[in-house]
């Protein structure tokens, strides 16, 4: 199957390791130009040479915290100075700490405000004029499960999450004229590091496959399988949509 990716700009961020990674390798073995982005400059290079091993060609890695303004600004332009426009926008955060509530404070209120949401709007911002003049574009959020049906002892993932989703369904409707989809994909419980250090820190979450219906944790290329498919010219009449990539741990109907 022709997904139409073949020379459309992605830009995925928080990619140098996880699920980013695995779907900014997605999308460029579909074709798509890459830009990967992630605050650690060792992972970052080490994914930047990873991917390029496997597509056999140039991916521009760019180093830098989203969630800082500066920061952000700067990875649009240098994006933009080296791309006329990005076509497919890849929302993507690192996890907020796990705990109750009672356990955080206004700051790491403030911060979880800044990494899961206010990124998505300053990205948005700066590459949707693209999409705009080209009559053609695809944003995705990745959030988590937790946006339909909460995780216990998450409850700043949990919170901040689901008005990102609100932000993309309002997007949906926004931006439907100019054959720009907006979509949500909420991964469940995958095998990453992120993970890894759930696990570490709190041995409760190791039972969570238990509740899982397929009996195992996702893998990060079913899901980048998924997001792939919403970026393709495939999906054109699909917007507005929030598609759990989970096993089935969501129990909700709709």
């Amino acid at each position: 199957m022709d997904f139409g990716l073949k020379n459309k700009t992605a830009f995925i961020a928080a990619s140098s390791q996880g699920l980013g990674k695995s779907v900014a390798l997605e999308l460029g073995l579909e074709g798509a130009n890459i830009i990967i982005c992630g605050r650690n400059k060792e992972n970052l290079e080490n994914a930047k040479q990873e991917i390029q091993n496997k597509l056999k060609r140039d991916v521009l890695a760019l180093a830098g915290d989203l969630s800082i303004t500066e920061e952000r600004e700067r990875i649009i332009k240098t994006t933009l100075d080296s791309y006329n426009a990005v076509d497919i926008l890849v929302t993507n955060s690192g996890g907020p700490p796990s705990g109750k509530f009672e356990k955080f404070s206004q700051q790491d209120w403030d911060k979880t405000y800044h990494q899961l949401l206010s990124s998505v709007v300053g990205l948005v911002n700066g590459f949707l004029p693209g999409m705009k003049q080209n009559g053609w574009g695809r944003i995705i959020s990745i959030t988590s499960m937790a946006v339909k049906q909460p995780v216990n002892n998450l409850v700043l993932s949990n919170a901040v999450r689901a008005s990102v989703v609100g932000l993309i369904k309002t997007l949906s409707n926004e931006l439907a004229s100019y054959n720009i989809t907006v979509n949500n994909v909420m991964p469940g419980y995958t095998e990453t590091d992120r993970l890894k250090e759930l696990i570490e820190k709190d041995p409760s979450f190791s039972s969570a496959k238990k509740e899982i219906p397929m009996g195992r944790f996702g893998k990060p290329e079913e899901f980048a399988a998924a997001v792939t498919f919403l970026a393709s010219e495939r999906a054109s009449y699909i917007t507005g949509v929030s598609l759990a990539v989970d096993g089935g741990w969501i129990k909700a109907i709709l």
